[in-house]
Protein backbone atom coordinates (compact mmCIF):
# COMPACT_ATOMS: atom_id res chain seq x y z
CA UNK A 1 0.00 0.00 0.00
CA UNK A 2 1.43 3.79 -0.72
CA UNK A 3 1.65 6.15 1.48
CA UNK A 4 -0.59 8.21 -0.03
CA UNK A 5 -3.29 5.51 -0.22
CA UNK A 6 -2.43 5.33 3.95
CA UNK A 7 -4.35 7.35 6.85
CA UNK A 8 -2.05 8.62 9.06
CA UNK A 9 -2.83 9.37 12.47
CA UNK A 10 -1.24 11.56 15.44
CA UNK A 11 -1.48 11.21 19.02
CA UNK A 12 -0.68 14.06 21.18
CA UNK A 13 0.37 14.32 24.74
CA UNK A 14 -2.55 14.52 26.71
CA UNK A 15 -3.29 15.53 30.34
CA UNK A 16 -4.01 12.85 32.36
CA UNK A 17 -6.00 14.81 34.38
CA UNK A 18 -4.01 17.06 36.76
CA UNK A 19 -3.82 19.87 34.24
CA UNK A 20 -0.43 20.04 33.62
CA UNK A 21 1.03 21.42 31.01
CA UNK A 22 3.83 18.73 30.38
CA UNK A 23 5.54 15.18 30.84
CA UNK A 24 8.48 13.70 30.47
CA UNK A 25 8.52 10.58 28.24
CA UNK A 26 9.84 7.82 30.55
CA UNK A 27 10.03 4.87 27.92
CA UNK A 28 9.00 3.77 24.85
CA UNK A 29 7.17 0.35 24.47
CA UNK A 30 7.19 0.57 20.69
CA UNK A 31 9.21 0.76 18.00
CA UNK A 32 8.96 2.55 14.37
CA UNK A 33 7.53 -0.02 11.87
CA UNK A 34 5.55 -2.06 14.90
CA UNK A 35 2.37 -2.90 14.54
CA UNK A 36 -0.57 -0.90 17.68
CA UNK A 37 -3.84 -2.02 18.02
CA UNK A 38 -6.56 -0.12 19.86
CA UNK A 39 -5.99 0.50 23.63
CA UNK A 40 -2.08 -0.88 23.07
CA UNK A 41 0.13 0.79 26.03
CA UNK A 42 2.85 2.73 24.11
CA UNK A 43 4.57 4.50 26.64
CA UNK A 44 5.04 5.43 30.33
CA UNK A 45 5.35 9.15 31.14
CA UNK A 46 5.84 10.76 34.38
CA UNK A 47 4.16 13.80 35.27
CA UNK A 48 4.71 15.95 37.88
CA UNK A 49 3.63 13.55 40.40
CA UNK A 50 3.09 10.16 39.03
CA UNK A 51 4.31 7.35 36.22
CA UNK A 52 1.35 6.78 33.61
CA UNK A 53 1.17 4.38 31.32
CA UNK A 54 -0.78 5.90 28.19
CA UNK A 55 -2.37 3.73 25.85
CA UNK A 56 -3.11 4.49 21.67
CA UNK A 57 -6.68 4.87 20.65
CA UNK A 58 -6.42 3.26 17.43
CA UNK A 59 -4.54 0.31 15.09
CA UNK A 60 -2.02 0.75 12.77
CA UNK A 61 1.77 0.73 12.08
CA UNK A 62 4.06 3.02 13.79
CA UNK A 63 5.80 5.29 11.78
CA UNK A 64 7.79 8.03 13.74
CA UNK A 65 8.11 8.58 17.06
CA UNK A 66 8.49 12.44 17.92
CA UNK A 67 10.50 12.33 21.31
CA UNK A 68 13.08 10.28 22.35
CA UNK A 69 13.15 9.12 25.98
CA UNK A 70 13.78 11.38 28.67
CA UNK A 71 12.13 14.65 26.56
CA UNK A 72 9.78 16.69 28.45
CA UNK A 73 6.78 16.96 26.20
CA UNK A 74 4.40 19.71 26.22
CA UNK A 75 0.79 18.53 26.31
CA UNK A 76 -0.81 18.46 22.98
CA UNK A 77 2.19 18.50 21.51
CA UNK A 78 2.32 15.25 18.46
CA UNK A 79 4.35 12.42 20.32
CA UNK A 80 3.79 9.53 17.79
CA UNK A 81 2.53 8.89 14.42
CA UNK A 82 0.81 5.96 12.83
CA UNK A 83 -0.05 4.64 9.69
CA UNK A 84 -4.11 3.22 10.65
CA UNK A 85 -3.73 1.70 6.86
CA UNK A 86 -6.82 3.06 3.65
CA UNK A 87 -9.08 4.02 5.88
CA UNK A 88 -9.70 6.25 3.38
CA UNK A 89 -9.68 4.23 0.06
CA UNK A 90 -13.04 2.79 0.29
CA UNK A 91 -15.00 5.55 -0.47
CA UNK A 92 -15.37 5.49 -3.93
CA UNK A 93 -16.92 2.00 -3.73
CA UNK A 94 -20.31 3.84 -2.93
CA UNK A 95 -20.94 4.39 -6.85
CA UNK A 96 -20.74 1.41 -8.19
CA UNK A 97 -23.17 -0.53 -5.74
CA UNK A 98 -25.45 2.12 -4.96
CA UNK A 99 -27.75 -0.20 -3.63
CA UNK A 100 -25.53 -2.93 -1.41
CA UNK A 101 -22.03 -0.84 -0.44
CA UNK A 102 -23.92 1.19 2.07
CA UNK A 103 -24.76 -2.31 4.29
CA UNK A 104 -21.24 -3.83 3.53
CA UNK A 105 -19.74 -0.30 4.73
CA UNK A 106 -21.83 -0.07 7.62
CA UNK A 107 -20.51 -3.43 8.79
CA UNK A 108 -16.68 -2.45 7.95
CA UNK A 109 -17.47 0.12 9.94
CA UNK A 110 -18.14 -1.74 12.91
CA UNK A 111 -14.21 -2.99 13.22
CA UNK A 112 -12.73 0.29 13.21
CA UNK A 113 -15.66 1.78 15.20
CA UNK A 114 -15.20 1.11 18.54
CA UNK A 115 -12.51 4.61 18.93
CA UNK A 116 -12.95 5.74 22.19
CA UNK A 117 -10.57 3.95 24.22
CA UNK A 118 -8.43 6.73 25.38
CA UNK A 119 -7.47 9.55 27.96
CA UNK A 120 -9.03 12.52 25.58
CA UNK A 121 -8.21 12.02 22.15
CA UNK A 122 -10.30 12.65 19.38
CA UNK A 123 -13.00 10.58 17.72
CA UNK A 124 -11.39 9.90 14.68
CA UNK A 125 -13.05 11.37 11.33
CA UNK A 126 -13.29 8.22 9.83
CA UNK A 127 -15.67 7.35 12.34
CA UNK A 128 -17.70 10.54 12.54
CA UNK A 129 -18.35 9.91 8.76
CA UNK A 130 -19.62 6.05 9.50
CA UNK A 131 -22.05 7.72 12.10
CA UNK A 132 -23.23 9.95 9.59
CA UNK A 133 -23.97 7.30 7.00
CA UNK A 134 -26.14 5.73 9.42
CA UNK A 135 -28.40 8.16 10.53
CA UNK A 136 -29.12 8.63 6.61
CA UNK A 137 -28.70 5.07 5.14
CA UNK A 138 -31.22 5.63 2.12
CA UNK A 139 -29.13 8.34 0.52
CA UNK A 140 -25.38 6.39 0.03
CA UNK A 141 -24.79 8.51 -2.94
CA UNK A 142 -24.90 11.38 -1.16
CA UNK A 143 -22.21 10.22 1.60
CA UNK A 144 -19.34 8.82 -0.82
CA UNK A 145 -18.25 12.59 -0.53
CA UNK A 146 -18.84 13.14 2.91
CA UNK A 147 -14.45 12.40 3.59
CA UNK A 148 -13.97 16.02 1.78
CA UNK A 149 -16.05 17.31 4.61
CA UNK A 150 -14.20 17.48 7.69
CA UNK A 151 -17.34 19.87 9.36
CA UNK A 152 -16.47 18.12 12.81
CA UNK A 153 -12.54 19.00 11.85
CA UNK A 154 -11.79 20.00 15.77
CA UNK A 155 -13.24 16.72 16.75
CA UNK A 156 -9.52 15.90 17.60
CA UNK A 157 -9.73 18.41 20.85
CA UNK A 158 -11.35 16.81 23.85
CA UNK A 159 -13.91 19.46 24.12
CA UNK A 160 -15.20 19.42 20.48
CA UNK A 161 -17.06 15.65 20.77
CA UNK A 162 -18.92 17.58 23.83
CA UNK A 163 -20.14 20.03 21.15
CA UNK A 164 -20.97 17.07 18.66
CA UNK A 165 -22.71 14.62 21.03
CA UNK A 166 -26.22 15.29 20.45
CA UNK A 167 -27.20 11.50 20.81
CA UNK A 168 -26.89 12.41 24.44
CA UNK A 169 -29.01 9.39 26.06
CA UNK A 170 -29.29 7.19 29.51
CA UNK A 171 -27.54 10.30 31.24
CA UNK A 172 -29.27 9.22 34.85
CA UNK A 173 -27.64 5.32 33.89
CA UNK A 174 -24.36 6.24 32.29
CA UNK A 175 -23.15 3.48 29.67
CA UNK A 176 -19.41 3.07 29.67
CA UNK A 177 -16.93 -0.24 28.91
CA UNK A 178 -14.98 -1.04 32.15
CA UNK A 179 -11.67 0.54 30.98
CA UNK A 180 -13.26 3.78 30.64
CA UNK A 181 -15.06 3.25 34.21
CA UNK A 182 -11.62 2.26 35.55
CA UNK A 183 -10.42 5.57 34.12
CA UNK A 184 -13.05 7.89 35.05
CA UNK A 185 -12.53 6.34 39.10
CA UNK A 186 -8.98 7.03 38.84
CA UNK A 187 -9.35 10.78 37.20
CA UNK A 188 -12.00 11.34 39.99
CA UNK A 189 -15.13 11.79 37.13
CA UNK A 190 -17.89 11.08 37.94
CA UNK A 191 -19.78 9.37 35.04
CA UNK A 192 -23.05 10.72 35.76
CA UNK A 193 -21.90 14.30 35.02
CA UNK A 194 -20.21 13.65 31.65
CA UNK A 195 -21.64 13.79 28.36
CA UNK A 196 -21.75 11.11 26.36
CA UNK A 197 -20.48 11.18 22.55
CA UNK A 198 -20.25 7.59 21.69
CA UNK A 199 -23.06 5.77 19.36
CA UNK A 200 -26.22 5.15 21.79
CA UNK A 201 -25.41 7.69 25.02
CA UNK A 202 -21.97 5.19 26.06
CA UNK A 203 -19.23 7.32 27.64
CA UNK A 204 -16.07 7.74 25.69
CA UNK A 205 -12.56 8.11 26.85
CA UNK A 206 -12.36 10.87 24.97
CA UNK A 207 -15.43 12.26 27.35
CA UNK A 208 -13.95 11.23 30.49
CA UNK A 209 -10.78 13.21 29.72
CA UNK A 210 -12.67 15.92 28.68
CA UNK A 211 -14.56 16.14 32.07
CA UNK A 212 -11.52 15.86 33.91
CA UNK A 213 -9.81 19.02 32.17
CA UNK A 214 -12.11 21.11 30.82
CA UNK A 215 -9.55 23.97 30.82
CA UNK A 216 -6.95 20.95 29.30
CA UNK A 217 -4.49 23.41 27.44
CA UNK A 218 -4.67 21.26 23.93
CA UNK A 219 -4.62 24.84 22.46
CA UNK A 220 -0.87 23.97 21.74
CA UNK A 221 -1.60 22.17 18.42
CA UNK A 222 0.81 24.50 16.72
CA UNK A 223 3.10 22.01 18.78
CA UNK A 224 4.54 19.82 15.45
CA UNK A 225 6.57 22.65 14.91
CA UNK A 226 9.26 21.13 17.16
CA UNK A 227 9.10 17.64 15.32
CA UNK A 228 13.07 18.06 13.79
CA UNK A 229 14.34 17.71 17.56
CA UNK A 230 12.68 14.40 17.74
CA UNK A 231 16.00 13.03 16.28
CA UNK A 232 18.15 14.07 19.13
CA UNK A 233 17.94 12.37 23.01
CA UNK A 234 18.42 15.28 25.33
CA UNK A 235 20.06 13.33 28.14
CA UNK A 236 22.12 14.71 30.62
CA UNK A 237 26.11 14.44 30.21
CA UNK A 238 27.68 11.77 32.75
CA UNK A 239 29.64 14.01 34.79
CA UNK A 240 33.51 13.71 34.93
CA UNK A 241 35.00 11.83 37.48
CA UNK A 242 36.86 14.47 38.74
CA UNK A 243 33.98 17.30 38.16
CA UNK A 244 33.59 19.62 41.19
CA UNK A 245 30.02 19.86 40.27
CA UNK A 246 27.11 18.43 38.56
CA UNK A 247 24.26 19.88 37.29
CA UNK A 248 20.88 18.14 37.37
CA UNK A 249 17.55 19.26 35.39
CA UNK A 250 15.01 20.45 37.50
CA UNK A 251 12.08 18.39 36.15
CA UNK A 252 9.12 15.88 37.14
CA UNK A 253 8.55 15.41 40.82
CA UNK A 254 11.09 17.45 41.39
CA UNK A 255 9.91 21.18 39.75
CA UNK A 256 6.09 19.87 41.00
CA UNK A 257 7.42 19.99 44.50
CA UNK A 258 9.72 22.89 44.04
CA UNK A 259 7.06 25.10 42.43
CA UNK A 260 4.51 23.93 45.35
CA UNK A 261 6.48 25.21 48.08
CA UNK A 262 7.32 28.01 47.16
CA UNK A 263 3.14 28.83 46.33
CA UNK A 264 2.76 27.25 49.31
CA UNK A 265 4.85 29.17 51.63
CA UNK A 266 4.81 32.37 49.84
CA UNK A 267 0.84 32.35 49.97
CA UNK A 268 -0.21 30.92 53.67
CA UNK A 269 1.31 32.75 56.56
CA UNK A 270 2.14 29.13 58.42
CA UNK A 271 2.54 29.06 62.19
CA UNK A 272 4.04 25.73 63.67
CA UNK A 273 3.42 24.76 67.00
CA UNK A 274 5.23 21.65 68.99
CA UNK A 275 4.23 19.27 71.84
CA UNK A 276 6.50 16.63 73.50
CA UNK A 277 4.38 14.07 74.79
CA UNK A 278 4.87 9.88 76.91
CA UNK A 279 3.55 7.76 74.07
CA UNK A 280 5.03 5.04 76.39
CA UNK A 281 1.28 3.52 76.55
CA UNK A 282 0.37 3.47 72.85
CA UNK A 283 4.00 1.68 71.88
CA UNK A 284 2.51 -1.16 74.16
CA UNK A 285 -1.19 -0.97 72.85
CA UNK A 286 0.58 -1.19 68.97
CA UNK A 287 2.44 -4.41 70.26
CA UNK A 288 -0.83 -5.90 71.80
CA UNK A 289 -2.54 -5.31 68.77
CA UNK A 290 0.11 -6.44 66.56
CA UNK A 291 -0.34 -9.87 68.83
CA UNK A 292 -4.14 -9.65 68.60
CA UNK A 293 -5.27 -12.87 66.41
CA UNK A 294 -8.56 -10.84 65.14
CA UNK A 295 -6.35 -8.38 64.15
CA UNK A 296 -4.28 -10.80 62.02
CA UNK A 297 -3.04 -9.38 58.32
CA UNK A 298 -3.81 -5.87 59.72
CA UNK A 299 -0.81 -3.83 59.96
CA UNK A 300 -0.36 -2.27 63.03
CA UNK A 301 2.63 0.75 63.54
CA UNK A 302 2.46 3.56 65.71
CA UNK A 303 2.12 5.43 62.25
CA UNK A 304 -1.50 4.26 62.12
CA UNK A 305 -1.88 5.19 65.79
CA UNK A 306 -1.05 9.06 65.20
CA UNK A 307 -3.24 8.96 62.29
CA UNK A 308 -6.17 8.01 64.45
CA UNK A 309 -5.23 10.16 66.96
CA UNK A 310 -5.16 12.92 64.13
CA UNK A 311 -8.87 12.02 63.27
CA UNK A 312 -9.85 11.95 66.35
CA UNK A 313 -8.52 15.50 67.07
CA UNK A 314 -10.09 16.77 63.95
CA UNK A 315 -13.66 15.47 65.18
CA UNK A 316 -13.64 17.71 68.05
CA UNK A 317 -12.28 20.45 66.17
CA UNK A 318 -13.98 20.23 63.31
CA UNK A 319 -12.72 23.57 61.51
CA UNK A 320 -9.30 22.65 61.27
CA UNK A 321 -10.53 20.84 57.87
CA UNK A 322 -10.80 23.68 56.17
CA UNK A 323 -10.00 25.78 52.79
CA UNK A 324 -9.18 29.03 51.85
CA UNK A 325 -10.46 30.40 48.98
CA UNK A 326 -8.67 33.42 47.30
CA UNK A 327 -10.66 34.09 44.76
CA UNK A 328 -14.41 34.17 46.10
CA UNK A 329 -12.66 34.99 49.74
CA UNK A 330 -14.18 32.18 51.28
CA UNK A 331 -13.42 29.75 54.04
CA UNK A 332 -14.42 26.45 52.23
CA UNK A 333 -15.11 24.59 55.94
CA UNK A 334 -15.07 20.57 54.58
CA UNK A 335 -17.13 18.04 56.57
CA UNK A 336 -14.74 15.23 55.64
CA UNK A 337 -11.06 14.41 56.29
CA UNK A 338 -8.69 13.23 53.10
CA UNK A 339 -5.54 12.35 54.80
CA UNK A 340 -2.61 13.13 53.50
CA UNK A 341 0.51 11.16 53.85
CA UNK A 342 3.71 12.72 52.72
CA UNK A 343 5.63 9.69 51.27
CA UNK A 344 9.67 9.95 49.88
CA UNK A 345 9.49 7.54 46.18
CA UNK A 346 12.26 7.13 44.19
CA UNK A 347 11.05 9.63 42.11
CA UNK A 348 10.71 12.60 45.00
CA UNK A 349 7.79 13.71 47.97
CA UNK A 350 4.60 13.20 46.66
CA UNK A 351 1.37 13.32 48.91
CA UNK A 352 -1.62 10.77 48.35
CA UNK A 353 -4.18 10.51 50.22
CA UNK A 354 -6.99 8.67 51.96
CA UNK A 355 -10.59 9.55 50.92
CA UNK A 356 -13.37 10.17 53.76
CA UNK A 357 -10.37 8.81 56.47
CA UNK A 358 -12.97 10.51 59.30
CA UNK A 359 -15.29 6.94 58.31
CA UNK A 360 -12.82 4.37 58.20
CA UNK A 361 -12.08 1.76 60.89
CA UNK A 362 -8.86 0.85 62.32
CA UNK A 363 -8.57 -2.08 59.88
CA UNK A 364 -9.98 -0.30 56.75
CA UNK A 365 -7.58 2.75 57.66
CA UNK A 366 -4.75 0.34 58.14
CA UNK A 367 -5.46 -1.03 55.11
CA UNK A 368 -5.58 2.25 53.16
CA UNK A 369 -2.28 3.41 54.79
CA UNK A 370 -1.12 0.19 53.77
CA UNK A 371 -2.06 0.16 49.85
CA UNK A 372 -1.17 4.24 49.58
CA UNK A 373 2.49 3.68 50.92
CA UNK A 374 3.21 0.47 48.52
CA UNK A 375 1.69 2.31 45.84
CA UNK A 376 3.88 5.17 46.12
CA UNK A 377 6.71 3.87 46.39
CA UNK A 378 5.82 1.65 43.28
CA UNK A 379 5.37 4.88 41.49
CA UNK A 380 1.96 3.73 40.37
CA UNK A 381 0.00 6.74 42.59
CA UNK A 382 -2.68 8.05 40.22
CA UNK A 383 -3.68 11.67 39.89
CA UNK A 384 -6.72 11.27 41.73
CA UNK A 385 -4.86 9.96 44.73
CA UNK A 386 -2.79 13.31 45.29
CA UNK A 387 -5.65 15.77 44.74
CA UNK A 388 -8.47 16.91 47.44
CA UNK A 389 -6.11 16.34 50.20
CA UNK A 390 -7.36 18.56 53.29
CA UNK A 391 -4.50 17.74 56.11
CA UNK A 392 -1.04 15.71 55.76
CA UNK A 393 0.81 13.65 58.19
CA UNK A 394 4.12 13.52 57.61
CA UNK A 395 6.25 10.83 59.30
CA UNK A 396 10.10 12.25 60.25
CA UNK A 397 10.83 10.10 62.65
CA UNK A 398 11.30 7.10 60.25
CA UNK A 399 14.90 9.16 59.43
CA UNK A 400 15.63 9.51 63.23
CA UNK A 401 14.75 13.39 63.53
CA UNK A 402 12.93 14.70 66.63
CA UNK A 403 10.79 16.93 64.02
CA UNK A 404 10.73 19.50 61.89
CA UNK A 405 8.63 22.48 60.57
CA UNK A 406 6.82 20.65 58.33
CA UNK A 407 5.20 23.33 54.95
CA UNK A 408 1.54 22.70 53.96
CA UNK A 409 0.51 20.83 50.89
CA UNK A 410 -0.78 23.42 48.79
CA UNK A 411 -4.46 23.60 49.70
CA UNK A 412 -5.15 22.35 52.65
CA UNK A 413 -5.07 23.75 56.07
CA UNK A 414 -2.69 21.88 58.33
CA UNK A 415 0.05 19.31 58.41
CA UNK A 416 1.46 17.56 61.33
CA UNK A 417 5.16 15.89 61.84
CA UNK A 418 5.80 12.69 64.15
CA UNK A 419 8.82 12.76 65.28
CA UNK A 420 11.25 9.81 66.01
CA UNK A 421 10.23 7.94 69.43
CA UNK A 422 12.87 7.31 71.77
CA UNK A 423 13.87 6.29 75.30
CA UNK A 424 14.09 9.30 77.67
CA UNK A 425 14.17 10.00 81.35
CA UNK A 426 10.74 11.01 82.02
CA UNK A 427 8.65 12.48 85.16
CA UNK A 428 5.98 9.41 85.59
CA UNK A 429 4.17 9.12 88.82
CA UNK A 430 6.07 11.72 90.92
CA UNK A 431 9.26 9.31 89.46
CA UNK A 432 11.88 9.90 86.78
CA UNK A 433 11.70 6.68 84.90
CA UNK A 434 12.74 5.63 81.22
CA UNK A 435 9.77 6.17 78.79
CA UNK A 436 8.90 6.17 75.20
CA UNK A 437 8.85 10.00 74.04
CA UNK A 438 8.34 11.79 70.46
CA UNK A 439 7.66 15.20 69.97
CA UNK A 440 4.56 16.42 67.82
CA UNK A 441 4.77 19.65 65.56
CA UNK A 442 1.78 20.99 63.80
CA UNK A 443 2.02 23.81 61.18
CA UNK A 444 -1.75 25.66 60.48
CA UNK A 445 -2.74 28.12 57.41
CA UNK A 446 -2.97 31.17 60.03
CA UNK A 447 -5.39 33.00 57.39
CA UNK A 448 -8.07 30.33 58.80
CA UNK A 449 -6.68 28.66 61.29
CA UNK A 450 -6.22 30.81 64.57
CA UNK A 451 -3.67 30.11 67.59
CA UNK A 452 -6.37 28.81 70.00
CA UNK A 453 -7.85 26.17 67.16
CA UNK A 454 -4.52 25.33 66.20
CA UNK A 455 -3.30 24.47 69.85
CA UNK A 456 -6.25 22.31 70.56
CA UNK A 457 -5.81 20.20 67.77
CA UNK A 458 -2.04 19.57 68.90
CA UNK A 459 -2.85 18.92 72.36
CA UNK A 460 -5.71 16.45 71.34
CA UNK A 461 -3.31 14.49 69.38
CA UNK A 462 -0.98 14.56 72.23
CA UNK A 463 -3.48 13.48 74.98
CA UNK A 464 -4.77 10.28 72.68
CA UNK A 465 -1.31 9.11 72.14
CA UNK A 466 -0.31 9.72 76.09
CA UNK A 467 -3.35 7.62 77.13
CA UNK A 468 -4.59 5.55 73.84
CA UNK A 469 -8.16 5.03 76.37
CA UNK A 470 -9.06 8.49 74.68
CA UNK A 471 -9.57 6.76 71.40
CA UNK A 472 -12.65 4.87 73.03
CA UNK A 473 -13.89 7.52 75.31
CA UNK A 474 -13.64 10.81 73.16
CA UNK A 475 -16.58 11.30 70.47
Amino acid sequence: MTESAQAVREFKMPDVGEGLTEAEILKWYVQPGDTVTDGQVVCEVETAKAAVELPIPFDGTVRELRFAEGTTVDVGQVIISVATGGAEAPAPEPEAAPAEAPAAEAESAEPQGRQPVLVGYGVSESSTKRRARRSAEPAPAAQAPAPEAPAPAPAPAPAAPVANGTPVSGADRPLAKPPVRKLAKDLGVDLATVVPTGEGGVVTREDVHAAAAPQAPAEPAPAPAPQPEAAPAPQAAAPAPDARETRVPVKGVRKATAQAMIGSAFTAPHVTEFVTVDVTRTMKLVEKMKADKDLAGVRINPLLMVARALLVAIRRNPDISAAWDEANQEIVRKHYVNLGIAAATPRGLIVPNIKDAQAKTLPELAAALGELVSTAREGRTSPADMQGGTVTITNVGVFGVDTGTPILNPGESAILAFGAVKWQPWVHKGKVKPRQVTTLALSFDHRLVDGELGSKVLADVAAVLEHPKRLLTWT
